[in-house]
C-alpha cells in the first residue's frame, strides 16, 4: 500500500457532471479522515464527532439533519445520528443507503503515542478507530459529496450513526425503528472488510453477508451449604462450569457461504461468601449463528445440553436483556447476482482495474440489522488495515480513497 495519491490523472473527472464516473479528491479524503481520527469518539461519547460530521455536510450544502437516539432504560444513552439525502429525479428508481458508524471502542491504554494522532507514515494512518471505521466513514462522506453534481435517477441516503461498537448498536437500530430506511432498496456499509473476513482475502473486496450473534444469559440455581460439607449442597458455580464446557462443544450449524457457527463461553459469575457452597451462578456465552439457525433453535440447543448433563441445579436459559425484542444480530447473505453487487463489481473493475474478491464477515455489526432486520441487500466494502480495537490501529490511506471511488461509481451505476 502507498500513501493516498491519484491513480492516474483524475483532475478531468473530479466533481463531474457524471458523463464520466465521479471521483473523490484524494487529499481532501485523507484530510477528512485525519480530522475524524483526531476527534475522540468512544461509543456513548459521540457528541463532538456528530457535530463535526453535521457541519462538514452542511458546509457543502447537503442539508443534513440530526436523528436523535435515546435509550433511557438500560444504558441511559442520548445521542445523535447524522442523516443527509441526495434526491434523484425518478421516484420509481431505487434508493441506496450508505451507512457508516462514527464511534470507536473505548480508547485503549497501551498506545505508545496519542491514540487520536492521525499520524501518517508509509501509507498508513494511525489512530483509534482509523480502520474501524473512520476510514470507511471518510470514504462514504466524500463519495456522497462527489455525487452532488450527478444527475441520479434514484436517491442516496447517507447515515452516519452512533453506538455501533456499544452493546446494542443503538444508532442503526433507531434508524430502522423510526422508519428512516423504509424506502431504501439496498445498502452499502463501509466497515473494514478483509481483516474481518472469514477467509484470507485482500482488497478490493465485497463482503456479501455475515454470521449472526445471540448472547446466552443463563441462570444456574443450586443449593447453599456449608463449604466444609459441599456434598450436602449443589454448587452452582461448578454446574455452570460443566454447562460452559458443554456449550463450548455444542454442535452448531453450517452454511455454504457463511461457514460454521460457533460458541464461546465468556463469563461465569457466582459465589460470594467465604465458606458457603454457591447457590447462584450466571453464565454468559457468545453464540454466532448462520442462516437457518433461529433464536429458538439456539434456545433449544442450550436446553438440550442442560438435559443431557443431568445437572442437579435448576437452569433457566435466556438471552441478554435488550432495549427492544427486535435488537438481534441475525445472519444474512446477499445474492451475488443482485444489481448492487453487479454495480460494485463493475465499479471495482473500473476504479481498481481488477475483479473484486467476494467474502463473508466473521462477526456482527450494523450490517446485520440492515441485511436481516431491515431485509435490505447489504454489501460491506471498506478499507483494510490492522490492529482493529487495539493499540497501533491503522488504515491504509490508499484503500480509503479507492473505497470512496468505488462507492461513488457504484452509486451511479446502480441508481441510473
Amino acid at each position: 500500500m502507498t500513501d493516498a495519491t491519484p491513480r492516474g490523472d483524475r483532475s478531468d473527472d473530479a466533481n463531474c457532471d457524471c458523463d464520466a464516473a465521479p471521483r473523490v479528491d484524494p487529499d481532501e479524503t485523507i484530510d477528512l479522515l485525519q480530522e475524524l481520527v483526531r476527534i475522540p469518539s468512544p461509543y456513548f461519547e459521540e457528541a463532538e464527532i456528530s457535530e463535526f460530521v453535521y457541519d462538514w455536510l452542511d458546509a457543502r450544502g447537503h442539508d443534513p439533519e440530526y436523528h436523535h437516539v435515546s435509550e433511557p432504560d438500560i444504558t441511559a444513552y442520548e445521542g445523535d445520528n447524522v442523516v443527509a439525502r441526495l434526491a434523484g429525479s425518478d421516484p420509481d428508481a431505487p434508493t441506496l443507503l450508505l451507512n457508516a458508524h462514527m464511534d470507536t471502542v473505548k480508547l485503549v491504554e497501551d498506545w505508545d503515542e496519542d491514540p487520536c494522532s492521525g499520524r501518517i507514515e508509509d501509507g498508513k494512518l494511525y489512530g483509534q478507530g482509523a480502520c474501524d471505521m473512520k476510514g470507511g466513514l471518510a470514504a462514504v462522506m466524500t463519495a456522497f459529496d462527489a455525487l452532488t453534481d450527478c444527475d441520479l435517477a434514484g436517491d442516496v441516503l447517507l447515515t452516519a450513526v452512533v453506538d455501533e461498537e456499544g452493546p446494542y448498536g443503538l444508532g442503526t437500530d433507531r434508524l430502522i425503528r423510526d422508519g428512516l430506511v423504509d424506502d431504501c432498496d439496498a445498502a452499502i456499509v463501509t466497515e473494514p472488510g478483509p481483516i474481518l473476513a472469514q477467509e484470507d482475502i485482500e482488497n478490493p473486496a465485497l463482503l456479501l453477508g455475515a454470521r449472526g450473534r445471540y448472547f446466552y444469559d443463563i441462570e444456574v440455581r443450586g443449593q447453599a451449604a456449608h463449604g466444609s460439607k459441599p456434598d450436602t449442597g449443589v454448587n452452582a458455580v461448578v454446574e455452570a462450569g460443566k454447562l460452559a464446557a458443554a456449550l463450548d462443544d455444542l454442535d452448531v450449524g453450517d452454511h455454504p457461504k457463511l461457514g460454521s457457527g460457533s460458541t464461546c463461553p465468556l463469563k461465569i459469575e457466582g459465589g460470594s461468601q467465604t465458606l458457603s457452597v454457591p447457590e447462584r451462578a450466571r453464565l454468559m456465552v457468545d453464540r454466532h449463528v448462520v442462516v437457518g439457525e433461529t433464536l429458538e433453535d439456539a434456545r433449544t440447543d442450550a436446553e438440550r445440553a442442560v438435559a443431557e448433563l443431568g445437572l442437579e441445579s435448576e437452569v433457566d436459559v435466556g438471552f441478554r436483556e435488550a432495549p427492544d425484542e427486535g435488537i438481534r444480530y441475525g445472519p444474512y447473505v446477499t445474492d451475488e447476482d443482485h444489481p448492487l453487487v453487479s454495480a460494485l463489481t463493475d465499479s471495482t473493475r473500473a476504479v481498481a482495474d481488477t475483479d473484486p474478491a467476494y467474502g463473508y464477515f466473521s462477526s456482527v455489526g450494523d450490517f446485520n440489522y440492515l441485511g436481516d432486520r431491515a431485509d435490505l441487500p447489504t454489501v460491506i466494502v471498506g478499507p483494510d488495515g490492522e490492529n482493529i480495537h487495539a493499540a497501533g490501529e491503522f488504515v491504509f490511506t490508499d484503500d480509503v480513497v479507492e473505497v470512496a471511488d468505488i462507492v461513488a461509481d457504484a452509486a451511479v451505476r446502480y441508481l441510473g
